[in-house]
């Protein structure tokens, strides 16, 4: 009896896998959640059933990153596999190039529909052709945030038997924090993390956040409802993903940890393990070079900047990338202020190119209009920070950071205790630092230029300043240094 079951199950998963070998994808994405403060990865306040029956289910990876903490650019190295310099988005509020590809002209040679529902945020449309699916708000500072309507959704997912791709951008928790009940939260009860000042004001605007959080996971919950009912669960990876950090001091605009740091679970019934968790790194360029994977399409790597991490959703390893990369343009979010950073997992470098500068990021700190999408918080770290020593210390460590830093994110998630000055991980700083200037030589990345004015709108208008090579060509060959900024395609590549 125990063989024949054991032949039986052995052939179910065959079956399965066979059946999945063009699966459908169903992306959900949060907006502006720190993904430590989800349940699954340590938070102690978020009430996430629906995500923690996903992760239940599914995959959770315990190293998932992406290369910049912001809307825009994180989600156009999402969709084209590529890094913020080789696709063109480095900056908030900008644009691609003209010229690459994403999940649309990929996956759609592929055979697939591929459709986008929610918020947008990426440019131009001749990069980023998805489909257009309605039901869910697109606007991620509307107050209060349209109610979803899930059957635009439902009728792509069934509108025909071919594989479909359906991106589903959320707007939540991004601010304004208005969704969800914040009663459930009482602003006494919550357990700040340690990179946030402890006053009133915050405590009250962390419950609101975390209403969003809870708000947010409803919507998973209809989603994977709505897919259940199409009785296409079974041949459909779904891949949650949070984004980037919250709108709190050290995690959204910044390459910390709480930063660029991402929650990301995958389910996909007969390959992906059930209930586990893995320490494979991986990042948002290697989504796109996976889902190929799964589908069986051919395509040539050298497209990518990101590489496939199928066999990980196989369960075959645990290994995957070396190092995972990051940067920041401050501008336009706030005057200059670059970063580049890298982790092999463990510890992260972070260097802070023009740090005799002081950070201003002006949405969290300024305000404009009334102020519903600023932050009054902040103003009650600075009052208190007289009498407040540990809110004084948050404030300096946000707005007056090293020129490096290092930090052991085994020990210290939260990235309290730089360790770039300890003999005792020296070896490990100078590797991480070479490392680090190696990857800017191969992206053509031109450091504090690229955080400026200037470029940031030659940018929107299409009109790139720098652009690296295409990949496998060498950024120190004289033939890919041609003089003077032309539009998309034909942009000056700079050292």
């Amino acid at each position: 009896k125990c063989v024949c079951t054991f032949v039986v199950a052995t052939l179910f998963a065959l079956v399965s896998s066979h059946c999945v070998a063009k699966p459908n994808v169903l992306i959900i994405l949060a907006d502006d959640c720190t993904y430590n403060d989800l349940p699954m990865y340590g938070g102690q306040n978020a009430k996430t059933p629906n995500l923690q029956r996903l992760a239940g289910e599914g995959l959770t990876f315990n190293r998932a990153y992406l290369s910049e903490a912001m809307c825009q650019p994180c989600r156009a190295e999402l969709y084209s596999g590529l890094y913020p310099m080789r696709n063109g988005c480095a900056w908030n509020h900008s644009a691609s190039h003209r010229d690459i590809k994403s999940m649309p002209q990929h996956l759609g040679a592929a055979g697939y529909r591929v459709g986008l529902a929610g918020k947008v945020h990426v440019s131009p449309k001749q990069a980023f052709p998805f489909e257009s699916i309605n039901g869910f708000d697109r606007n991620c500072v509307r107050d209060p945030t349209w109610e979803h309507q899930i059957d635009p959704a439902e009728e792509f997912m069934t509108r025909s038997e071919e594989p479909f791709c359906l991106v589903v951008a959320l707007v939540e928790p991004h601010v304004p924090w208005v969704m969800g009940d914040a009663t459930a939260y009482p602003p006494k009860s919550l357990e700040l993390p340690p990179n946030i000042a402890d006053t009133p004001e915050t405590r009250r605007a962390f419950g609101r956040y975390l209403a969003e959080i809870t708000y947010m996971d409803s919507q998973v919950g209809d989603l994977l409802e709505t897919l259940d009912a199409t009785g296409k669960k079974n041949s459909t990876m779904v891949l949650f993903s949070s984004e980037q950090g919250s709108q709190f001091p050290g995690n959204k605009w910044t390459n910390y940890n709480t930063g660029v740091h991402t929650a990301m679970i995958a389910r996909l019934p007969g390959v992906t393990p059930v209930g586990k968790r893995t320490d494979a790194l991986v990042q948002y360029a290697d989504v796109l070079p996976t889902l190929l994977d799964l589908s069986d399409a051919e395509y040539d790597p050298e497209d990518f900047d990101g590489r496939s991490f199928a066999a990980v959703l196989h369960g075959d390893t645990d290994d995957h990338r070396q190092f995972s990369y990051g940067v920041h343009n401050n501008v336009p979010e706030g005057p200059p202020y670059p970063i580049r950073s890298i982790s092999d997992g463990r510890y992260h470098y972070v260097r802070n190119l023009q740090n005799d500068n002081l950070y201003i990021e002006k949405h969290l700190m300024g305000i404009k209009g009334d102020g519903k999408l600023n932050n009054r918080y902040w103003q009650t770290w600075v009052f208190e920070s007289f009498a407040n020593p540990k809110a004084l210390r948050l404030i300096q460590r946000y707005q007056l950071r090293p020129s490096e830093e290092l930090f052991d994110m085994e020990s210290d998630p939260y990235e309290m205790n730089n360790l770039a000055g300890d003999p005792s991980v020296a070896a490990v700083r100078d590797k991480l630092s070479s490392e680090l200037d190696r990857w800017l030589r191969s992206q053509s990345d031109p450091g504090i230029e690229q955080d400026t004015y200037e470029t940031h709108q030659a940018a929107k208008k299409g009109t790139h300043r720098f652009r690296p090579p295409p990949r496998g060509v060498s950024s120190d060959s004289p033939s890919v240094h041609p003089v003077g900024a032309g539009p998309v395609g034909n942009a000056a590549i700079t050292d």
